[in-house]
């Protein structure tokens, strides 16, 4: 079912876009739509303040056991939760940066399943050791 749903949005894509087909347009979109993600993660922290960016070095301990102890040691640096109205915009901008990538597949003739297929495996039989 959820090939399904994939690949009917990757064919919805591509059957809606029309002013931006070239290649370059979709890159530059594509870029564009990652820059607007990150200006609203921005602008919940500087403008609504529903979450706060407390960063510093990450500190790992000398005696660190085993990769499992690794994980409990790093932050995200995040703290508080995105209020509705910022997870909104946000959930937009995410939206409209699948749109692209999903065009970016078409173009290439990459099905966007087959990628997300492939990722999971690789994730699922290195696991932690993936380490990114």
């Amino acid at each position: 079912m959820q090939d399904l749903i994939f690949d009917e949005f990757q064919n919805l894509v591509d059957e809606s876009l029309i002013r931006h087909s070239s290649l370059l347009d979709i890159l530059s979109k594509l870029q564009e739509s990652q820059g607007r993600i990150n200006r609203a993660v921005t602008k919940s922290v500087t403008r609504c303040g529903c979450i706060e960016i407390n960063a510093s070095k990450q500190q790992i301990p000398n005696d660190l056991s085993d990769i499992n102890a690794l994980k409990k040691c790093l932050k995200t640096h995040v703290s508080g939760k995105l209020c509705e109205g910022c997870r909104d915009i946000l959930i937009n901008e995410i939206g409209n940066n699948l749109f692209y990538l999903s065009a970016l597949c078409n173009t290439l003739d990459i099905n966007l399943y087959d990628v997300l297929l492939r990722e999971y495996d690789k994730i699922d039989t290195l696991g932690k050791y993936n380490l990114r």
